[in-house]
């Protein structure tokens, strides 16, 4: 099984979670003996070629031509990914699905498709319509119009939870055979390191708890709800650092809410942090708390999950269906400062419910969500498109057409 996959994100090019997602699932799938070649954005100082883990990794760095907006840097970047990916197929005859994530390399996944007569396996990790509560503008109305149409181009779309098929199938009218559900996963043994270069007395005193928030900062993440919570829950363990890893556009919104609340000095903004460092503070943390408004999954719970810290989350979008309440985690209402902070300052106060919340937590993610479990359940995939593509009008004609065409240059 040969797959070309495009990503527009991968290690250590991180805006999201579809970079980690890429990178873990194409290590898995190299596991299972798929050739993966994968197509991504590169930048200076990053090879234009290596191989990773058994993974055939091409980066591309999009035109340098400047763009008036970003979906005119996407269509560059798609057509720059074509450039770099005709050759690598011409030289590798026989790949056998081409997948794609994501809207933003939607024009060159559909253009493999229909050039070389290869069937288009989709996964979708948010939707427009989603991010923004409805489609307000023009661009937002392009990009879900994108989304559609990579939608409709595929053989089969995957996505992450039941409540992204529900969504996909209100936005997009996906039918049910269309659709496939496969969450995302986590390896454990990537939350074990520390940085032994920082100790917890950079980020807390030694007689503070710690509640832990990373990821983009961005609003329907919700980082503003728990600043709304933090005067509640000061109110009732004083003692408390709250950590506000990653960076985003709502950076600076979210310091001047703290400030205004007269709370910033609690409040540590510690702008983007390393693995290292993530995986050092998810150590030192009393609870991890991800309060976000709208999220198609939340690889960010698993990640705290696997590190064994208590989680508190919102009851929304993929969220609740990681979470069990009271069994691996805590959930409280979306954007609900009051309910928000009912829940960590329980965490915070029953130190033995923290410890059993982290030990069951910890064992659903080894049982329930390994990489190797949602490698297979892909290669699963492949394989029923690649068959049902074989016995195909579609395979048949194009087939024909390709052996004529063939026989015209003279190669039959």
């Amino acid at each position: 099984m040969r797959v070309a996959m495009f990503s527009w994100e991968y290690p250590p090019k991180s805006v999201g979670g579809l970079a980690q997602h890429v990178y873990d699932l194409t290590n898995a799938l190299s596991d299972l003996g798929v050739e993966i070649h994968l197509f991504t954005m590169g930048e200076p100082g990053l090879p234009e070629m290596e191989r990773v883990n058994g993974v055939q990794v091409y980066r591309i760095i999009p035109y340098n031509v400047s763009s008036p907006d970003f979906t005119t840097w996407v269509a560059q970047l798609n057509i720059a990914m074509l450039e770099k990916a005709i050759p690598v197929l011409g030289e590798n005859n026989g790949f056998d699905i081409v997948h794609g994530h994501d809207w933003l390399v939607a024009y060159a996944v559909r253009a493999i498709k229909h050039a070389y007569h290869i069937p288009l396996v989709a996964t979708i990790h948010a939707t427009e319509y989603g991010r923004n509560y409805g489609l307000h503008n023009d661009t937002q109305r392009h990009i879900s119009d994108v989304e559609w149409w990579l939608c409709y181009e595929a053989w089969q779309v995957i996505c992450c939870s039941h409540y992204m098929e529900r969504e996909m199938k209100y936005v997009f009218q996906i039918p049910d055979d269309k659709l496939r559900i496969i969450p995302n996963g986590v390896n454990p043994e990537n939350f074990v390191q520390k940085n032994e270069k920082r100790s917890r007395n950079d980020y807390a005193s030694p007689n503070e708890k710690i509640v832990f928030y990373v990821g983009r900062l961005v609003r329907e993440k919700g980082v503003q709800v728990l600043l709304d919570a933090v005067p509640m829950i000061l109110g009732r363990v004083p003692n408390t650092k709250f950590i506000i890893g990653g960076k985003g556009p709502y950076m600076k919104e979210l310091q001047d809410q703290a400030s205004r609340m007269g709370i910033a000095q609690s409040v540590y903004f510690t702008g983007y942090v390393d693995a290292y460092t993530r995986n050092s503070l998810y150590s030192w943390s009393d609870v991890a708390v991800f309060p976000s408004l709208y999220e198609p999954f939340g690889i960010v719970a698993l990640e705290a999950m696997a590190a064994q810290t208590p989680v508190v989350v919102s009851d929304t979008g993929g969220l609740s269906e990681i979470i069990r309440h009271s069994v691996d985690g805590l959930k409280a209402y979306p954007g609900n400062p009051r309910s928000l902070a009912d829940m960590i300052i329980n965490v915070l106060l029953n130190p033995q419910q923290a410890q059993q919340l982290r030990q069951n937590a910890y064992q659903r993610v080894l049982h329930d969500f390994s990489w190797q479990d949602i490698a297979a359940r892909t290669l699963d995939i492949y394989k029923n498109v690649c068959e049902e593509h074989r016995s195909s009008n579609w395979h048949v004609r194009q087939g024909g057409l390709l052996n004529r065409f063939s026989k015209v240059l003279g190669r039959n």
